[in-house]
């Protein structure tokens, strides 16, 4: 839900400031309560559906009832060009955390970590330049809070480490934005920090201790953990939605190990969806249930990797969507009717947040609300973005153009009233260069303009449009008062060496 309101967020400042494949089980009849439900074919029918209103490039969308597949597929084809079928690997961003939360309660119940003892009990590498940072437990970590924070230490605007010792390591200089324990703080790095702490408590590196921990044990063969984006299919490539089309770029080196580095497939995150289901033998029930439990701190809904929501409905339902600059995911729980969905897609965040459009409309089906027809907003705002825009270069071009007439009605006033009229044109600039703080306010993450190209690329070029023709406006502008002043001064020089030429002739 948080993404929702980070993307109605930038909507609402926008208006105030201007080959398919598929691999699908057996259809399921309607489940006995009346309601629709789900089948194989009701559900292959909405995503293609999807994919063909919206250009979507390609995904993979796993549905399951209790301990039944009802559907696992892939469709569409990666950025390059390899088709999607339900065997093929996909980036679930921060879906991670809630493996990463279960093996470390898999430690716990064996007894080789307490959760509310201190991190640096088994991680004396965590340092922060906060000395209230020795007193952050285990169960802060996961449940975030920790009072870590992206304000405190801007993660996605810093190099990126390597691995898990060099990521732990980059916090030694950063402070605390809360007292640990006192609120949630939605932060990365505190799923990094869990990450190491489970590689030097098991004595294994962490790809290792979850592929035993948890992906083995489920039956999740084709699942891993990576450290960065570059370790990714393609380096991490995916698409961005801009003016109703869909663009392929490359994903910038990211270290995601531990929060937001699980790669798995459609297949495999059936596995996973039964057992977060509470059904199978082999993770303890009472494990699972607690990464699903909101923490509660200071009113939070967030549990470890879970957060707790409501339907449309009014149901009760468990979430977590992941983001990638270019791609995106969501997982679904319906505990009161047993219903599990997980879709990651090639696309990227808020522009493109069709993994999460694709899992509400498959709830909507659930419940009897008839298809929406929902597709990313972008789709209906960038059109009008990119007329804003090309109306900022018009307007930008005819300033120019009418910079010596402007000047020369501005001749004879004083040059601090004709700066005064240009004081105006500073506020699309400051717009543009404050993007990346107001989508830090909204969205809670602290970013960099490079990466607003990714996240809302029809934004950004309204913005940058808007203050390239202000600058150059104002440039032509003083350009022209300055010369017209200049042969002013040089005329009456002039004038004045006539008069008195003139003077000595008359004598």
């Amino acid at each position: 839900m948080r993404r929702i309101a980070a993307t109605a967020g930038l909507a609402g400042v926008l208006l105030l400031t201007t080959g398919t494949t598929a691999v699908a089980a057996a259809p399921r009849a309607a489940p006995p309560d009346g309601r629709p439900g789900l089948t194989a074919e009701s559900v292959d029918r909405y995503v293609r559906d999807y994919i063909r209103r919206t250009d979507l490039p390609g995904a993979v969308v796993t549905v399951v009832k209790d301990d039944k597949v009802v559907y696992a597929a892939g469709h569409g084809h990666t950025a390059g060009g390899e088709a999607i079928t339900a065997d093929t690997p996909m980036p679930l961003a921060s879906l991670s955390k809630s493996f990463t939360a279960l093996a470390l309660l898999r430690l716990a119940d064996e007894g080789r970590i307490d959760l509310d003892a201190p991190v640096r009990r088994y991680l004396p590498e965590f340092t922060m330049a906060d000395a209230r940072a020795e007193k952050i437990t285990v169960r802060q970590l996961l449940q975030q809070t920790s009072g870590m924070s992206d304000r405190t230490f801007p993660e996605l605007t810093l190099p990126a480490p390597d691995d898990l010792k060099d990521a732990v390591a980059m916090l030694r200089t950063a402070p605390l934005a809360a007292a640990p324990g006192s609120k949630m703080i939605y932060h990365n790095p505190n799923y990094a920090v869990a990450a190491r702490l489970a590689e030097v408590v098991s004595g294994t590196p962490f790809a290792d201790f979850m592929a035993a921990t948890v992906f083995t044990p489920l039956g999740m063969t084709s699942t891993r953990t990576v450290d960065t984006t570059e370790e990714l299919s393609g380096a991490g490539a995916g698409y961005i939605r801009a003016y109703g089309q869909v663009i392929e770029r490359a994903h910038p080196k990211w270290f995601v190990n531990g929060s937001y580095g699980v790669v798995s497939t459609a297949d495999d995150l059936a596995k996973w969806l039964i057992t977060q289901n509470g059904h199978g033998d082999v993770l303890p029930r009472d494990l699972v249930t607690a990464t699903q439990t909101p923490s509660g701190v200071d009113g939070s809904t967030y549990g470890m990797g879970w957060s707790a929501e409501q339907t449309a409905g009014g149901a009760p339902m468990l979430r977590h969507t992941g983001w990638l600059l270019t791609h995106n995911s969501a997982q679904t729980l319906l505990p009161g009717s047993g219903w599990g969905i997980a879709v990651v897609t090639n696309t990227g965040m808020i522009s493109g947040d069709d993994a999460l459009i694709i899992s509400d409309g498959l709830v909507d089906m659930i419940e009897g609300r008839p298809d929406a027809g929902a597709a990313p907003f972008t789709m209906k705002t960038d059109p009008w973005l990119g007329g804003l825009s090309l109306l900022n270069l018009a307007l930008g071009v005819t300033g120019v153009l009418r910079s010596r007439r402007w000047a020369a009605r501005r001749a004879q006033r004083r040059a601090w009233r004709m700066i005064a009229r240009l004081v105006p044109y500073a506020l699309p600039v400051a717009f543009y260069l404050g993007l990346a703080e107001l989508a830090e306010l909204l969205l809670n993450r602290v970013g960099t303009l490079d990466q607003l190209t990714y996240v809302w690329l029809a934004l950004y070029v309204w913005a940058a449009t808007g203050a390239l023709a202000a600058v150059a406006v104002v440039a032509a502008r003083l350009v022209q008062a300055v010369r017209l002043r200049r042969r002013a001064v040089g005329n009456v020089h002039a004038c004045a060496s006539e008069a008195g030429e003139s003077a000595v002739n008359a004598r």
